[in-house]
């Protein structure tokens, strides 16, 4: 979601500056685009729940009731939610696909399909025994991606690579994993700024999984200020840490933290069988998901704005949502 703020300032002729300044006050004007939410629904086994329809979820943003303008479940194509609930298949425009899986459809309005997978993969020296099976867990989970997908490969260690560009062709996603070498020192945290900052130019649904040790000595920006970039910007961050949980206590608690506040989640996975399995989650968590847009309705908040997803039925306030918890509304220059 983008806000544009465009402030005017004008000098009256003749007048003094001090009451120029006093008299004018900059114009701010501000333009809303569409929100992309995801989110899983549990039931209280921890089983996905699958099935759910537009008309069985509502969606508030500061207790505001929204409209849901699309709604998709998995990695199936979205569906375009008319006034009365119902919905109908989106029309493509000829020669509208792109690489990165978005499409044109029906009044112009571009959505998407599949998901756009960002793998973020640790290659400092903290990394050095583990490297080969890091790099084969990750190989396979891309494999496995759903057709739809689009998945984009980067390492760091001090510096960011991107070794492989946002692509549907598995084997050019794979063979720029392989060029990845072991570097020095870890800035975590630099590297994740960046790479969001890549996911929020692309439209669409896009998750961020970071494949790493976990100690950073080396990045010059906090870890919640690169918590806070994705969260505004609906970017799920899934991270698999190869340290032990109660080893590096700071590390474990900023993971669990960015993932909660983002809508992903953290695995601890110190062997290669377990990351394996971390990935498997992964996989399922994003096959099993709920993706809807919608345009904010009039919310005079330009701080900090809660989203909540109900479940309309009486089973369903046994359900657990799990997603963001909301975004900052940020002026675009």
């Amino acid at each position: 979601m983008r806000w544009a703020i465009v402030a005017g300032v004008g000098l009256a002729a003749g007048m003094p500056l001090v009451a120029q300044q006093v008299r004018e006050r900059p114009v701010f004007r501000t333009t809303v685009d569409m929100v992309v939410h995801s989110f899983t629904v549990t039931d209280e086994k921890g089983r996905y729940v699958k099935g759910l329809k537009p008309k069985d979820i509502r969606i508030l943003e500061d207790g505001i009731v929204q409209k849901i303008a699309t709604f998709a479940e998995g990695n199936e194509p979205p569906v375009e939610v008319l006034e009365d609930g119902s919905t109908r298949p989106l029309i493509i425009t000829p020669g509208q696909d792109k690489v990165d899986g978005s499409k044109k459809y029906r009044g112009g309005s571009e959505v998407f399909v599949g998901t756009n997978v960002f793998i973020l993969f640790d290659t400092s020296n903290y990394m050095y025994r583990s490297f080969v099976y890091a790099s084969d867990a990750i190989a396979d989970f891309i494999r496995g991606l759903d057709r739809a997908d689009s998945v984009a490969v980067y390492t760091f260690s001090r510096n960011l690579s991107r070794t492989a560009p946002l692509t549907r062709d598995r084997n050019q996603a794979i063979i720029g994993l392989r060029r990845a070498v072991a570097g020095d020192d870890a800035a975590l945290y630099n590297a994740l700024l960046l790479t969001l900052r890549d996911a929020s130019r692309v439209p669409g649904r896009k998750v961020v999984i970071v494949f790493s040790n976990g100690p950073d000595n080396a990045s010059m920006v906090a870890p919640d200020d690169v918590r806070a970039v994705a969260e505004d910007e609906g970017i799920p961050i899934y991270v698999i840490s190869t340290s032990e949980v109660n080893k590096d206590r700071i590390s474990s608690n900023v993971f669990r933290r960015i993932s909660m506040r983002t809508g992903g989640r953290v695995y601890f996975a110190k062997t290669w069988q377990k990351q394996v399995e971390a990935f498997e989650s992964i996989r399922e968590s994003l096959g099993n998901s709920y993706t809807v847009t919608y345009y904010p309705a009039k919310n005079p908040n330009m701080g900090f704005r809660r989203i909540t997803v109900e479940i309309v039925s009486d089973i369903g306030k046994k359900y657990r949502v799990l997603g963001r918890p909301g975004y900052r509304p940020r002026p675009v220059f």
